[in-house]
């Protein structure tokens, strides 16, 4: 929609509130709200003004004045709220210089895409998201200086077939096979259903929905492959849509990467393909179906692999997916069909269109904005030096003697050796100016101080089973 035309649908709608929202730094959805009757067509090209300063990595508070520029092609009715509410996803801009900010994760992916253009080699990059999340009926958790816990508790839990529910019927997901199971053992199904329904209603094609492996309602809706920018902003909607719908529901979404012990993580595999006038650019005679370029885009993510994690499983808690034995991706090597490599090539259809790479490393925590940036521009520099991705992994990782698996490397063990990794290996995003020096410095410092460090220095429940009576 234009401008004109948001307006046209306010006063046809008869909407009350406009909810501007923009994305933070770690990557969670920020907003504010005006009355309607304040905006104009000249609210789109000025913007309103905000506390920098209160957003997490952005400004100090002697410089805290920032501007939200509403993007009217994002506008929709809020489909939760209890009076008529348009919301709108908005860029980030600096008020004296009128220039758009650089630790704007939106802005990042915009510059990312610009970049692509101008090097001539894509001039569009669809991904399309998996989105995996748990959802639960009950969460308490507290972090206190005498005492930290958390409990997490799901009807559809394997360890609650023995609970008194009068009658417990006893249809739970098993631990770990939970793949596909029909209702009833999918309890979720309808509350699923819902979601894809509203996002339909938003805008957000959804290809598919079901029960994931894990027990306790893990859950995952794949998202239609759109434009970089695009996808980013649908990721978002589609989170902000699946934990209200749950809530409304009575029960809690959570796209926390791996909730519970000693069963499969939640993660975000990403389908990515790219195109020149209208011609697949990966699709070619090479391994897979894939072109020279399929194969150097190949090269690209696996030379910078360690360093996208900083970005792809942005977390301390990522890190407890990223474990052999529960399907993670932690082979940074790529395959038709290996599971277990963090690229995956997929064998759907021999269509040269559908011809697209998966990067299965990423977790549901990700800001996608910075992810999707920092996996194009690998992308980018794989073509543009022709990297070599050596040879697939197309073995069984389990079946592997000691000395090969000896040879295969490994995604970091940490949230604090990826951010290292990051510091080490950062040259590749600083081009064309889509990562700048001050997001990256920014980056790490706000991981390490206010995450690795944090959880670092406090006792963890376990540590009291392995050390109370030593």
């Amino acid at each position: 929609m234009t401008p004109k035309e948001v307006l046209a649908l306010i006063r046809q709608r008869e909407v009350t509130t406009v909810d501007l929202r923009f994305m933070d730094f770690p990557g969670v959805w920020q907003h504010f709200a005006i009355p309607a009757d304040s905006l104009t067509e000249e609210t789109f090209e000025d913007g309103i003004g905000f506390d920098g300063s209160s957003v997490v990595g952005w400004r100090a508070i002697n410089e805290a004045d920032l501007l939200v520029v509403p993007q009217s092609d994002t506008a929709l009715i809020d489909p939760f709220a209890s009076r008529p509410t348009l919301t709108m996803i908005c860029n980030i801009q600096d008020p004296i210089t009128q220039q758009d900010y650089t630790r704007d994760p939106r802005n990042i992916a915009r510059k990312a895409v610009s970049h692509m253009r101008s090097t001539g080699l894509a001039d569009v990059c669809l991904i399309a998201p998996e989105l995996e999340f748990f959802v639960f009926d009950d969460v308490r958790f507290d972090q206190r200086g005498h005492e930290a816990f958390y409990h997490v508790d799901s009807a559809e839990g394997a360890w609650n077939r023995g609970r008194a529910e009068g009658p417990n019927l006893g249809y739970k997901p098993a631990s770990n096979p939970g793949f596909f199971p029909c209702p009833p053992i999918d309890s979720l199904a309808g509350l699923r259903t819902e979601m894809a329904q509203i996002m339909a209603e938003c805008g957000i094609a959804s290809t598919a929905h079901f029960h994931e492996a894990a027990t306790a309602g893990q859950s995952e809706i794949d998202l239609a492959a759109q434009p970089l920018v695009e996808s980013a902003d649908q990721v978002m909607l589609a989170r902000y849509i699946i934990r209200n719908v749950a809530r409304r529901a009575g029960k809690s979404a959570t796209f926390m990467p791996k909730p519970l012990y000693g069963e499969n993580g939640s993660g975000l595999h990403l389908h990515i393909s790219l195109s020149r006038d209208e011609t697949p650019v990966l699709a070619g005679g090479s391994y897979a179906g894939l072109s020279d370029a399929g194969m150097y885009a190949i090269g690209g993510l696996l030379r910078h692999a360690a360093a996208l994690c900083a970005f792809a499983n942005p977390t301390t808690n990522s890190y407890k997916r990223l474990v052999s034995g529960f399907e993670a991706p932690t082979k940074l090597a790529y395959s038709r069909r290996n599971r277990a490599a963090v690229i995956r090539v997929p064998m759907h259809s021999p269509n040269p269109k559908s011809r697209r790479i998966e990067y299965r490393c990423s977790d549901a925590a990700a800001n996608p904005y910075l992810l999707y940036s920092a996996i194009l521009m690998a992308v980018l520099d794989g073509i543009q030096t022709k990297a070599d991705p050596g040879p697939p992994l197309d073995k069984d990782v389990y079946d592997l003697q000691p000395e090969e698996l000896a040879h295969v490397p490994t995604t970091p063990r940490t949230l604090d050796a990826a951010l290292e990794a990051l510091r080490n290996d950062h040259d590749f995003l600083l081009r064309g100016d889509v990562f700048t020096p001050d997001v990256i410095d920014t980056w790490i410092w706000y991981k390490r101080d206010h995450e690795v460090e944090a959880l670092r220095s406090r006792p963890h429940p376990y540590e009291f089973s392995l050390y109370y009576d030593i």
